[in-house]
């Protein structure tokens, strides 16, 4: 992969592999705590060991040049340190102008630009976060040429406000949080409201993660999210006529029962119901981990599924007929939508021993039901966004 970056750097703007310095960021993908992190509850996300990589060489004027070996057709996006604004045709470059724009707010300004190449390995459209990946790619990168050692929770920061104000898309930290803060073989159990988090270790033994892509594109995902947050927000002043609290995940299931008849309504009822629940599994879930429960920790990923199912309605004939494929088999433990829904991926705990032929039965049972092909992606738990240290010339 480095050589690979070093080569498009010289091609594309003839700079030598001695002046390039290498970033990555990883993608992620949420193990479960879904639709909960708008209604007070924890996620529980982890870092990919793909995602996108950045080579940059820093400039003497204050010019910016970037090219995307994803979007060669795109060709090579020019703008200056003094014109940081969004652009429709900068297209997939308005993701790292928006982040430098972040910084600049901030006072951490700098005279020199730079040229840069990015390239990511993140399947496009399966919902593992490339935008954040190049927002945190960006903001390492920044911070790192021009010394202005921020922490990485306020990079984290500076990529969330670069989505939401800069691109303007409404999106939570999780993303970016993940990327920024994961570790290898860790996952973050994470309250995004406080950002308090803690690590639990990923040791899935004779297991790995898997990430089925349905290939069904996400198209009601946007308008059935906002629908989902007004019916919770409906149960949420329902309840509060009868107990004081301030999102519904600060309710116990037990707790919820005594409590729901004040949600008229059936629809808020039930997904007021797979908040709480999905809450206290999260919470379950991160501990299973830490006591190597991988069992117990597949059985509450099925049971997310099925709530997200049957109480949140965000999962759709594709999800369903992938998870069913995979629940299908004895050498998965564990199967379940992740991400917004309506389509994108699932995330499975499945034996390594004959694995390709398990897949290979998930896949058929999966085209059979929908007519589509699922992708599978190995995934492996790695760090957190970072510079590449360079390999020395004989060790490569």
């Amino acid at each position: 992969m480095e050589q690979k970056l070093y080569n498009a750097m010289k091609n594309a703007y003839g700079h030598s592999e001695s002046d390039i310095r290498l970033f990555f960021a990883p993608g992620r993908v949420n193990l479960i705590g879904e639709h909960i992190d708008y209604n007070g509850g924890y996620v529980f996300p982890c870092s990919l060991s793909i995602g996108t990589y950045m080579a940059v060489t820093k400039r003497s004027d204050n010019n910016i040049r970037m090219t995307s070996l994803n979007f060669p057709e795109q060709g090579t996006i020019e703008f200056s340190l003094d014109e940081l604004v969004y652009k429709k045709e900068d297209d997939w470059a308005n993701y790292p102008k928006g982040v430098l724009h972040e910084f600049a707010k901030l006072g951490k300004t700098s005279a020199h630009g730079f040229d840069a190449v990015f390239f990511g390995n993140i399947p496009n459209g399966a919902g593992l976060s490339s935008s954040a990946s190049v927002e945190l790619v960006t903001a390492v990168m920044w911070d790192a040429i021009n010394g202005f050692g921020l922490p990485m929770v306020e990079m984290v920061k500076i990529g969330q406000r670069a989505e939401n104000d800069f691109i303007g898309v409404s999106c939570g930290i999780m993303d970016q949080f993940a990327i920024g803060m994961g570790k290898e073989k860790q996952a973050i159990l994470l309250d995004c409201n406080t950002l308090d988090y803690s690590y639990s270790p990923i040791d899935l033994g004779e297991y790995t993660l898997v990430i089925a892509n349905t290939n069904k594109r996400r198209g009601l995902a946007d308008s059935k999210y906002n629908e989902r947050r007004r019916e919770c927000d409906e149960a949420l002043e329902a309840i509060q006529t009868k107990k004081r609290i301030d999102f519904l995940c600060d309710l116990t299931s037990q707790e919820f029962e005594e409590v729901k008849d004040a949600i008229k309504n059936p629809v808020a009822q039930k997904r007021a119901r797979h908040a709480v629940s999905e809450n206290e599994r999260t919470k379950t879930a991160a501990e299973l981990l830490k006591q190597r429960d991988l069992k117990g920790f597949g059985e509450l990923m099925n049971a997310s599924h099925i709530s997200l199912r049957n109480d949140y309605e965000v999962s759709g004939k594709e999800l369903d007929a992938l998870v069913k494929a995979a629940w299908t088999e004895q050498s998965v433990i564990g199967a379940r939508m992740t991400g917004a829904g309506f389509g994108g991926c699932t995330v499975n705990i499945i034996k390594k021993e004959q694995l390709d032929e398990t897949l290979d039965r998930m896949k058929q049972a999966y085209s059979e039901a929908t007519g589509l092909q699922a992708e599978f992606y190995i995934a492996e738990v790695g760090p957190g966004a970072k510079e590449i240290t360079k390999v020395k010339e004989g060790e490569r």
